[in-house]
């Protein structure tokens, strides 16, 4: 290679890292904002359905869709270390099923950044899905529906009684608070 098309390549390649740096440094900047990121998804979501329901179609996206938001829920509901595989292997930690046993906070097995992340992803990379006829597969729309609610329902109820076998609970119940003794009112004074 000459030196020229070597220096097209550096350019090319800085031109890319500086924009992958600058895509990082914004979803670093919006990573303490929880709230106002689900409120920008679910008005995305809000959005993609609008465009779904105008245009009667793209039935078959907006199932992959709800398949994919129903697989990182999952993931989002459960524990890094699965405790019925951790049962089988004495090695490593596992959460407590025994009320005397060491208390353990629930680790994800998919992080809240990386669960909105993937999600707000999937409903953009849904919207640019629509603009493409290719996508608009005709089916028969309510059975998708009931197919989709059938399947998570079947889902939801598995992933329940694997919380209550292993008893986790996905969220946060509170930090515990600890009472000292009673104040009596009384003034205690020490000479």
């Amino acid at each position: 290679m000459d030196s020229e098309s070597i220096s097209q390549v550096s350019v090319v390649t800085r031109f890319f890292r500086r924009l992958s740096q600058i895509y990082q440094q914004l979803l670093d900047t919006w990573t303490p904002y929880s709230i106002v990121r689900w409120i920008v998804t679910v008005l995305l979501l809000a959005l993609y359905m609008l465009r779904v329901l105008l245009l009667q179609g793209w039935y078959i996206v907006t199932y992959a869709l709800g398949i994919y938001h129903l697989n990182l829920f999952i993931a989002f509901l459960t524990p890094k270390v699965d405790p019925g595989i951790q049962e089988d292997m004495d090695d490593g930690p596992c959460l407590p099923t025994k009320a005397s046993e060491e208390f353990r906070p629930f680790i994800r097995r998919l992080p809240e950044f990386k669960f909105w992340y993937s999600a707000t992803k999937a409903i953009m990379i849904a919207i640019a899905c629509t603009f493409f006829d290719v996508f608009n597969i005709p089916v028969f729309w309510p059975i998708l529906l009931l197919y989709f609610f059938t399947l998570f329902c079947i889902t939801m109820k598995r992933q329940i009684k694997h919380m209550l076998k292993y008893s986790y609970l996905p969220w946060t119940r509170g930090k515990t608070i600890y009472h000292g003794k009673e104040d009596s009112g009384k003034v205690i004074q020490v000479k």
